[in-house]
């Protein structure tokens, strides 16, 4: 899965929610997507800066995580899922996948 897919998609799924009242970053293999729902609406971005919370995988697993073939508790729990930072913040990944 490419990075600029990835990114579209996002995009398209963080306009569905609510803003999310802070800044959630993925680290996915050697790239970053920022989503910045700090103001009044989900930002996207590539900005790697300080997040409130952090999720590392690799684009691989995101793309499991997309197509369903793995959850996200068993994927954090295996090791193929970092979080750091604010964990209730990352409960919100379901609503964006």
């Amino acid at each position: 899965m490419e990075i600029e897919q990835i990114r579209l998609e996002l995009a398209e799924n963080v306009k569905k929610i609510d803003p999310i009242g802070k800044k959630l970053k993925f680290k996915l293999d050697d790239d970053t997507i920022l989503i910045d729902g700090s103001v009044s609406e989900n930002i996207i971005s590539d900005q790697d800066i300080d997040a409130d919370c952090t999720i590392t995988m690799s684009k691989a697993t995101y793309g499991k995580l997309q197509r369903k073939e793995i959850k996200p508790m068993i994927a954090t729990l295996t090791g193929k899922i970092k979080v750091k930072g604010d964990i209730g913040l990352a409960q919100k990944l379901k609503q964006l996948m």
